[in-house]
């Protein structure tokens, strides 16, 4: 039973690697848009209005994260409806955002940690942790969700993680490198 789960793991971690890897890419793209843009509107056109400038930027960055999400990490998953796919992405980060604040109200109302390393380690470091791993998630299961079946690169991913339905059992299933048959007769 441990040897199967330990499989399954190593199988979800194969499987995943490359749209977490790609992900990560285009989330440190975002956050340098992010920052170069209220940066650049503080010290100028939005000079007095950080707020504002925040808004513009953290718009502006979302805008390039979906681009980048659906044209290149999970290009091969993105919907045909757009519209749809935008929305969801949109409500997606607005809970991203969501995770964030909940954790800098945690440290300031709960923990009564109310300076400004505590705050900006509670929202920027750990806020921005856990709602990167929902916005994954979220993104891969929920905003980008066409199937990967057909293409040759994500045919098996199913497989891998030991949820293949019965079509491609009936299809015959090819051997993942590096991994030994299941035994057919053994019971968990």
């Amino acid at each position: 039973m441990f040897s199967s789960l330990v499989g399954r793991v190593q199988g979800l971690v194969s499987m995943l690697w490359r749209e977490v890897a790609k992900f990560g890419v285009v989330g440190a793209a975002a956050f340098v848009v992010d920052t170069g843009i209220f940066v650049w509107l503080m010290g100028g056109p939005m000079a007095g209005s950080e707020v504002k400038a925040k808004i513009v930027a953290g718009v502006v960055a979302t805008l390039f994260s979906w681009v980048a999400n659906r044209y290149w990490t999970f290009r091969h998953r993105r919907q045909n409806n757009v519209a749809r796919e935008l929305v969801l992405f949109l409500v997606m980060n607005a809970i991203g955002l969501g995770i964030a604040a909940a954790c800098v109200w945690v440290t300031k109302y709960l923990l009564h940690l109310t300076d400004t390393t505590s705050l900006f380690i509670a929202g920027s470091v750990v806020g921005l942790i856990l709602g990167t791993i929902f916005r994954f998630f979220a993104y891969r299961f929920w905003v980008f969700t066409a199937e990967l079946d057909e293409e040759p690169e994500f045919a098996h991913d199913h497989e891998i993680v030991g949820h293949a339905d019965a079509s491609a059992a009936t299809q015959g299933a090819v051997q993942v490198p590096g991994r030994a048959e299941p035994d057919e007769g053994r019971t968990s």
